[in-house]
């Protein structure tokens, strides 16, 4: 049964009045009572020129990673290519400005390049300098990364073989007492089996570091049966302090396959939760998966993309604690998306990366969607823009996708949301397949009142001494008045497609907060009292946090 537990309420505050609608453009859809982000598309102006490309492989896939590779603290970019190279675009922006990027290659041998469907990053050798796991169609990569964004082949350093599958999925967790993390990585179609590419379902892969002085992925254990991931993320569903390897699959639904939670306790084989654990089954085209506590009681919701709606799991609230019983919301919150929201297109839709995020500052928790027909399939729509619902104060969503500018006619497939020109408000970059990647930048909100600065906001970093140093699996409690957000760190989730560096929370109208962390062994931090619209960083151990200015 969910729980109010220390730190935390049971529900959203009312952090500021709704405004009265007022007249509207008849040329546009009606404006909500809210404020509206305003994205303007600038891949071209910004040196982005980027496409996701490919046969039958590359339907699936098309990731970014945006994370900080030459220690300036601005978020750097990484796009997976398909048949095309992926490309490294360093991050050139001056703070508040117009976007702008530095393309270079990764700087690796250009056959490891090539067949990317996916990158995430995570320091695995606590060295400072976050690395980058390259998802491919074939051998996997780790790629040890160096100063001012350098990148050399880590395969033999950390005792990893990559495989030969096609792989679509990845999520990672620093498991007590281990000082390096737990790699998993989902795989999709078996294209050695009969009948390729419809076959069966490859495996997934577990990669527990084994007790040495540097990374070893020697000893894999395999995750079956396998079917057919998209999406994985590490999730401490029940506020056990142990994560769990929750799994979103797409075609096997229709043989035998679900989607699935799999226990992972320190030293023990992984084991599935079955339906004598309170699991029930459930059967969709899972394409990606996103976590965010959206009435932050300390149980996470999940969005669950697929094709013809959106999931939005909750933990039911009848049945006995650790039970992992979930009941869909999507319907009851406006949140299923399963249809394009403009055009004449009256087909299901196709729903891949998804991700919460607050991108108006408002102090809820917005759900991004990327959308796009697989290729030509003509059971769903062709013209299907991303989907961007904003959180409202009663826990529902409104569709603002038309009214934001991201309705373009793209096949969307991965995606990141992060703050590119350090102004507050986070940027959006969508990996579309053979179109060019879209890049927006969030110039602030309006309302029916007309344009008007959005809320404030926290942007938040971690850090800690020895293993974990960005301290994944952590919590972070952000409060202001009565309202309190929850925020994890994680490596995983979405679709193909990861962000590492602050952690971005909107305070609304709030100019002070108070900031706790449970870090990642289960201590909490004291209490530091901050001013809104600043970058703080917080050092474990340290009984203040400090600032820091983008220069």
């Amino acid at each position: 049964m969910k729980k109010v537990t220390t730190g935390t309420i049971a529900a959203i505050a009312v952090l500021i009045p709704l405004h009265a609608i007022g007249e509207t453009d008849p040329a546009r859809p009606a404006m909500p009572p809210m404020d509206v982000p305003l994205m303007n598309e600038q891949a071209r102006s910004a040196g982005v020129n980027h496409v996701y490309s490919g046969p039958w492989e590359f339907f699936v896939g098309g990731g970014a990673a945006s994370f900080d590779c030459n220690g300036d603290r601005f978020p750097d970019l990484a796009l997976a290519g398909g048949e095309n190279p992926a490309r490294l675009f360093v991050n050139r922006s001056n703070p508040g400005g117009q976007l702008s990027f530095e393309s270079r290659e990764l700087g690796i041998a250009p056959e490891d390049a090539k067949n990317v469907t996916g990158l995430y990053p995570i320091d695995i050798d606590n060295d400072g300098f976050r690395d980058l796991v390259l998802l491919r169609v074939g051998r996997n990569i780790l790629l040890k990364g160096g100063p001012d964004c350098t990148f050399e082949n880590a395969g033999r350093a950390f005792a990893f073989d990559g495989g030969r599958a096609w792989t679509t999925a990845f999520a990672a967790t620093f498991e007590n007492g281990q000082a390096y993390p737990t790699l998993a990585f989902g795989n999709y179609v078996d294209r050695t089996a009969p009948g390729s590419p419809w076959g069966t379902c490859h495996d997934n892969v577990l990669m527990r570091p084994s007790a040495t002085e540097n990374p070893d992925y020697s000893e894999p254990e395999i995750l079956s049966p396998g079917h057919c991931s998209l999406s994985m993320i590490f999730t401490d569903w029940n506020r056990s302090g142990t994560p769990a390897l929750r799994v979103t699959n797409d075609r096997h639904y229709y043989r035998d396959g679900e989607e699935q939670l799999w226990r992972v306790d320190p030293g023990k084989p992984p084991r599935l939760y079955r339906r004598s654990d309170g699991w029930k089954r459930v059967n969709i085209w899972g394409m990606g998966i996103a976590e965010g506590d959206i009435d932050a009681d300390g149980y996470p919701e999940y969005a669950l993309t697929s094709m013809g709606d959106t999931k939005l799991q909750t933990l039911d609230e009848d049945v006995e604690e650790g039970r992992p019983v979930y009941r869909d919301i999507a319907f009851e919150r406006n949140a299923t998306a399963h249809r394009p929201y403009v055009g004449d297109d009256l087909k299901p839709s196709t729903g891949w990366h998804s991700e919460f995020a607050d991108v108006n500052n408002d102090g809820l928790l917005d759900l991004f969607i990327a959308k796009g027909n697989v290729e030509q399939m003509p059971d769903f729509a062709a013209f299907d823009p991303d989907n961007l619902l904003l959180g409202q104060h009663d826990g529902t969503f409104v569709e603002v996708g038309a009214l934001s500018g991201i309705d373009l006619d793209r096949r969307g497939r991965g995606a990141v949301l992060a703050d590119f020109d350090m102004d507050g408000a986070l940027d959006l970059v969508v990996v579309n397949r053979e179109a060019p990647t879209s890049v927006f930048r969030n110039q602030g909100g309006r309302t029916s009142w007309g344009a008007r600065p959005m809320g404030n906001w926290l942007q938040i970093e971690l850090q800690q001494d020895g293993a974990n140093r960005n301290a994944v699996g952590a919590t972070i409690l952000v409060k202001s008045g009565n309202a309190t957000r929850l925020r994890k760190v994680q490596a995983g989730g979405g679709h193909a497609s990861s962000h590492a560096g602050f952690i971005h929370v909107g305070t609304g109208v709030a100019e002070r907060a108070q900031i706790r962390v449970q870090w990642p062994d289960g201590e909490w931090s004291p209490a530091y009292r901050v001013f809104a619209n600043n970058f703080v960083v917080i050092k474990r151990g340290q009984s203040e946090a400090h600032y820091w200015y983008p220069q």
